[in-house]
């Protein structure tokens, strides 16, 4: 049977923020897509495979949500977030954030701990080094021209704005480029029930997840085959065929159960 979908915008911060809303719980889980995605490049295929309620969302500047006139932050990102659900009149939820999705649900963690049941953070960092070598010189140098293709069609197909591709292209490059470590104590203070989940080959280096699987006190992690977002059926990295996505959905599902 389908899950009851509902969308709608809510003005937070100064911006008119997007959502969508699948299913029925007790605890929602909040979906916090990646850099330059929208909810269906991140989730489209894990979406329908994932328990209970859930509430995805899209960040300043990305998909459907408007922009303000100021760069993106992660931690802009996680009030935004926590002023939504605060819209939404919803006091405790879980997260499962990827890639920059990831380091803004570390950030609700830390300025929102109140709103935490658990949290899923895919593919993130927390200081600079756990990049794979070169990624930062590499960011410095790209153009749009180096957005993934289906990264871009998918914006222009649900943005009001279709212009604004370039803007956000630029603010998600310089929010990476600007990006300042976050200190071990902070993920030392970061209570809530969490698991980590990281690819073999991904541009995060699985030292560093774990690592920071060590440094938060009620952590799991998780390694498993495949590139950047691979694992959860990420619109520009999934192969035909591929169950890891099932998969992924399970340990989430025993995760948040348990």
């Amino acid at each position: 049977m389908e899950r009851s979908k509902t969308t709608g915008y809510a003005f937070v911060n100064g911006i008119n923020m997007y959502y969508e809303i699948y299913g029925n719980g007790t605890i929602p889980l909040v979906l916090i897509h990646g850099g330059g995605s929208t909810i269906e490049t991140t989730f489209g295929n894990i979406l329908p495979l994932l328990p209970g309620k859930l509430i995805a969302v899209e960040l300043q500047a990305h998909g459907r949500t408007g922009d303000r006139d100021a760069p993106e932050s992660f931690e802009q990102d996680a009030d935004d977030v926590a002023a939504l659900l605060n819209y939404l009149k919803i006091d405790k939820a879980n997260f499962f954030g990827f890639s920059n999705g990831g380091t803004t649900t570390l950030q609700i963690a830390l300025r929102h701990p109140g709103l935490i049941n658990k949290i899923v953070v895919a593919s993130a960092i927390y200081q600079r080094e756990g990049m794979i070598p070169g990624f930062f010189d590499g960011m410095a140098n790209a153009t749009l021209n180096d957005m993934p293709g289906p990264l871009k069609e998918a914006y222009l197909k649900v943005a009001p704005v279709k212009n604004n591709l370039q803007v956000m292209f630029e603010k998600d490059r310089q929010r990476m480029l600007n990006f300042k470590d976050y200190s071990d104590d902070h993920l030392r203070a970061i209570k809530a029930a969490t698991l980590l989940m990281v690819a073999d080959h991904d541009v995060i280096t699985t030292s560093h997840v774990l690592k920071m699987s060590q440094l938060i006190p009620n952590a799991q992690l998780v390694v498993l085959p495949g590139t950047h977002g691979s694992f959860i059926g990420e619109l520009g990295t999934i192969e035909k065929g591929s169950r890891f996505p099932g998969i992924t959905a399970a340990l989430i599902e025993e995760f948040l159960n348990n």
